[in-house]
This record gives C-alpha cells, structure tokens and sequence, in this order.
C-alpha cells in the first residue's frame, strides 16, 4: 500500500491549485494528511466561497451547529467543491467518495497540534506539498523558525531527505523571496511555481489550473491523465 501524502495550504492567493490537488490525491487512492492554516481558510473562503459554517433553512437560522458540525461540513465543502470558472470539466468528488474519505482516507490535523504523526519523522510519508505556500511561510521553513505544524512536518520532511515541494503564488518577487527560494531548492526542496503552460492545447482555465496540479503529481510519481503531454514527432 502506498505511504500516505502531506498536503498544507497556507495564505496565499490560489487556493483553486490546493483544493484541486487534494480532490485528485483522494480520486487516485492515496491517503491525505491535510493541514490548512487560518490565512489559507480566509483566502478560500474569499476566492471559493467555501464558508466555515454550513447553510441552514430559514426556520432554524438561529440555531448554531456544533463545532464538530461545522468542521466537517467545511471539508465536505472542499472535497465536493467545483470551480465555476472551470466549466464541465472540473469532476469532484462524488458523496460516496466523500465519505469514504471522511471516514479514514483523508486525515485532517489543526495547524496548532503537534501531536500528530506528521509532526514526528519516525511516521513515514511520500512526501509533503505546500498548495500554495505563502512566502512567509517559505521563509520561516528555511529559516528553521516554524511556528506551527505546517512548518514543523516541513522540518520533519526535510531533516528526513523525503520529498517537500512548495508551490509559490507570487509576482513580482522580492530579492528576499528569491533567495528563500535559491535556499530552498539548495536545501532539496523542490520550488514548483504555480507558473502554467501554454503548450497543452489550453482551452480554459481548467486547462491552467491542471498544468500546475499536474506538474506536482508527477513529483510525487502519482499517475494523472490531467493534461496532455508534449510528444515530439520524429
């Protein structure tokens, strides 16, 4: 059986890359650490719409659901989540799906809770992405100065020589950014730009958003037929 996957999302723009990412991971059977820092909840509740708190009819607006309600309705919001600006194309996850991978395959963990097996090098991974990573957050890892479990299962990827990627969603880049990214890839983190292609028969943004989701899947060797590949005629 294949070793599980650490996903975080930290607060910057392109919550879209993460939320895909995770709903492919989860289609191709692979078991999901997830962890979702506060910015990267405001961000997706700002470019989603996916809000903290499920609807409710008119005649019980006043009633509150318990937290550990909201929680999970929260996260069936991203498991079942279609971006509208994706058009046909985009398939979530179905409500079987879903709960299949509520009830054991997708593992979420607070980003304030370190005791959780990502936080520990001796819990075995295939590897971590970071969708999108904040530059703060980028620069906290490589700094050594993490404040939360999101940069302590990086530390732990790291110090273990397993696989990191971070996915950056910024322009233009400062020169301090730059070189936390030079630091980085010297460090053996791979730097995957949330940049697309245009070479793959683009037709929409769907088109674009899987360039990106597709190129992380391959460095975690996670079969895909999200895009089309470039083949050379002889």
């Amino acid at each position: 059986m294949s070793q599980p996957i650490v996903l975080a999302m930290t607060g910057a723009s392109g919550a879209v890359y993460g939320v895909r990412l995770l709903q492919q991971l989860l289609l191709a059977g692979r078991q999901v650490h997830l962890t979702i820092s506060p910015a990267a909840w405001s961000v997706i509740e700002q470019e989603l719409a996916i809000s903290a708190t499920p609807a409710t009819p008119a005649t019980t607006a006043t009633v509150t659901p318990p937290a550990a309600d909201r929680l999970a309705a929260r996260y069936r919001q991203l498991l079942g989540y279609t971006w509208p600006a994706a058009g046909p194309g985009w398939v979530p996850l179905s409500e079987s799906d879903i709960t299949a991978a509520l009830d054991g395959q997708l593992q979420v963990h607070d980003h304030r809770d370190y005791f959780t097996p990502i936080a520990s090098g001796s819990h075995r991974t295939a590897g971590m992405v970071i969708c999108p990573c904040s530059g703060s957050t980028l620069g906290q890892i490589v700094q050594a100065a993490g404040g939360n479990l999101i940069h302590r299962a990086a530390e732990v990827h790291m110090k273990e020589r397993r696989k990191l990627i971070v996915v950056p969603r910024e322009t233009p880049l400062s020169l301090f950014q730059l070189d936390n990214m030079r630091r980085a890839a010297e460090a053996g983190i791979v730097v995957l730009p949330a940049a697309p292609g245009f070479y793959h028969e683009v037709r929409g943004l769907l088109d674009l958003v899987d360039f990106v989701v597709a190129r992380v899947l391959d460095q975690l060797e996670v079969p895909h037929r999200l895009m089309k590949r470039w083949q050379t005629s002889d």
